[in-house]
């Protein structure tokens, strides 16, 4: 029986007053009990879709992302709201999963996360039977698509949890999929009855520009200077967003960089200041961003060109939240082609590299054959490629490989906050108060800061309990180690740096379940997305919104008015005799189908001023572009 309506659990625990449309009918067939994927723009609120719909029914949802920060920063958020969550990922000890899943089989949480990889474990698997689940959410949906650009085959165990709970509906949520991925994902995931929501990816607020230039970093500079409000720059590299922070400060501008491989603290520290618009310029990696939802981010500009057209879709996309005017604006130099190509196709590694990397990881962490089985390692990137003198870019490319095949976990360069539990009653702990009083501030400060410390673990900040307590945060960690010892909490430390998790058991290396063909087609998947990427860089002609939406299935949609291919449109700078002929002249030459621009060129059918009458007959949807190769627009 429902207690709450879906929109009074929108009002009490989010303060809306309503759904948006798309929202509004994901959760209504959320609560149909069909299987449905939902397909919502970054910034479409997909989270709400299944969270709301928890507390509506009795139970618990579990939520299934492969993002462990992601998931960490939910939960953390559902927590605020006193909405009872918990995350389970491969970063946690053994004694602190089995604790955690014992408090979900007995129907303390209403939202359990976890990454893939545990669904197959033997833990998860025990108390499954007694945990009363209401739906299966598939946050990422497009990751159990072998099409999809971030596929990892530790989804596919998706459906086999199907099976054991086969009343059970999923809802499966996504920000990007091409036509291709979105039945990939319904068949993947057994739906009985094809179903998807979907909103367009059109935001009519958001216009995205390129441009080509010698002088990145001044374009750079003005756009910033002429924006008023939150800005996000991507860039490629952890150096990159140092020095760019570096020389913005040094223009009078209030900018910090971010990458993974700052302190989880000083990640949080930035991240909050940013929010709250005190260093209103973020300078960062692609690791910032994951489920923040700033709605006055004015400007995101990308000074690289990035990996896919999905993850600059997504990284675009965290502009204009609040829908009013903002920019996505992409700034490429000479080299940025060439630089894109060789970080991604040229060090693409072979069967070869794959099994030297893969006996190069069991030799620095001394696993033997048949061990490692969810153990999680610190791991020091840079320190393992220099031992084992590995090309960086090669190895990164191969880890991630090995990844996605399902045989490790790497947590990537996120430094997992440190975690505590009190294992005694609090009448023992007391009595070791009063005969230690070396101890007492500490437990005193620990137990005042974070509640809940005898039922489950919690996410701890050693620097923050120093500041409480005005001492050195190398103390705090030393009197919990010594807590630790006693056997009073159970204090699981940072690691520091980089976590890899073996999610299979170390196997030798000629067991390796890799084939030649598949990973040539990884090859060729990835290198379709690169092409898609270059293709979008180069095209001048048409609409950047057209291009982005023709790429994830929406065909015909009208052109932005606002980007840099729009804003050249200007038919009054063409006559209509001119565009006539040209038209008439392209519609007898591509009646055979797609012609390649440079061809067209190079044989005198286009002529350098045809530019801005060519431009104009794309936008009008008399001519079709598609990776250089014009042709007729049958749509």
């Amino acid at each position: 029986m429902r207690t709450f309506t879906p929109e009074q659990i929108l009002k009490r625990y989010w303060g809306y007053d309503q759904f948006r449309p798309v929202q509004k009918k994901v959760v209504e067939a959320a609560l149909s009990g069909q299987d449905t994927l939902a397909l919502l723009p970054t910034g479409g609120g997909k989270s709400i879709c299944f969270q709301v719909p928890a507390l509506v029914e009795e139970g618990t949802t579990l939520v299934i992302s492969p993002l462990i920060a992601l998931m960490d920063d939910q939960v953390m958020n559902l927590r605020k709201r006193e909405i009872s969550a918990v995350a389970l990922h491969s970063a946690m000890s053994y004694r602190e999963l089995d604790l955690t899943l014992e408090n979900a089989a007995n129907g303390h949480y209403q939202l359990v996360y976890l990454s893939p990889e545990r669904l197959k474990t033997d833990l998860f698997l025990q108390r499954l039977p007694r945990m009363k689940i209401n739906r299966i959410a598939v946050d990422e949906a497009h990751c159990i698509s072998q099409w999809g650009y971030d596929f990892r085959p530790s989804y596919l165990e998706i459906s086999a949890l199907r099976d054991l709970l086969p009343e059970v509906p999923v809802l499966a949520l996504t920000a990007t999929a091409t036509p291709k991925v979105v039945e990939d994902i319904q068949d993947k995931l057994s739906f009985k009855k094809h179903h998807v929501v979907q909103q367009s990816f059109r935001r009519k607020n958001l216009f995205y520009s390129l441009l080509n230039t010698e002088a990145k970093w001044d374009k750079a500079l003005r756009a910033i200077q002429k924006t008023k409000g939150s800005i996000i720059i991507y860039m490629r590299n952890r150096k990159a967003t140092v020095e760019i922070a570096a020389w913005l400060q040094s223009h009078g501008l209030n900018a910090q960089y971010y990458h993974a491989g700052l302190a989880s603290a000083e990640r949080q520290k930035r991240q909050l200041a940013w929010q709250k618009n005190e260093n209103p310029i973020m300078v960062c990696t692609n690791a910032f961003g994951m489920g923040i939802d700033k709605p006055d981010v004015r400007l995101v500009l990308h000074l690289d060109l990035p990996d896919s057209l999905e993850a600059y879709f997504q990284e675009a996309g965290r502009a204009g939240r609040d829908g009013h005017t903002a920019h996505a604006l992409m700034l490429l130099g000479p080299a940025d082609r060439n630089l894109l190509v060789k970080k991604h196709l040229e060090t693409f590694p072979d069967l070869d590299f794959v099994k030297r990397v893969y006996q190069a990881l069991a030799n620095y962490f001394q696993l033997a054959q048949g061990s490692g089985l969810h153990q999680s390692f610190a791991f020091p990137v840079k320190e393992f490629t220099a031992q084992y003198r590995l090309p960086a870019l090669k190895t990164y490319q191969t880890l991630k490989i090995l990844e996605k095949e399902g045989f490790i976990e790497l947590n990537d360069g996120f430094k997992q906050p440190s975690r505590l539990k009190i294992t005694v009653d609090r009448t023992q702990l007391y009595n070791y108060q009063l005969q230690h009083p070396k101890y007492d501030a500490l437990v005193k400060t620990v137990v005042r800061s974070y509640g809940g410390l005898e039922t489950e673990y919690a996410l701890i900040n050693e620097e923050l309990l120093a500041q409480r307590m005005g001492v050195l945060s190398s103390e705090v960690k030393k009197g919990l180690m010594h807590l630790h010892s006693q056997q009073l909490v159970d204090y699981q430390a940072s690691k520091g740096s980089s976590v890899l998790t073996y999610t299979q058991e170390r196997v030798n290396v000629g067991q390796l379940k890799i084939s030649p063909a598949n990973l040539e087609q990884r090859y060729r998947d990835l290198q379709e997305r690169i092409e898609a990427v270059l293709d979008y860089s180069e095209n001048n002609l048409q609409c950047r919104s057209v291009q982005l939406l023709a790429y994830f299935g929406e065909r015909n949609a009208q052109p932005c008015g606002g980007c840099d291919v729009c804003l050249k449109v200007e038919k009054r700078s063409v006559t209509q005799n001119r565009l006539e002929q040209l038209l008439n002249t392209l519609q007898e030459l591509l009646k055979a189908g797609a012609v390649s621009l440079a061809a067209l060129q190079e044989e005198g059918h286009l002529a350098p001023a045809d530019e801005d009458a060519l431009r104009f007959l794309i936008q009008e949807e008399k001519l079709f572009l598609k990776n250089g190769r014009l042709s007729l627009n049958n749509h």
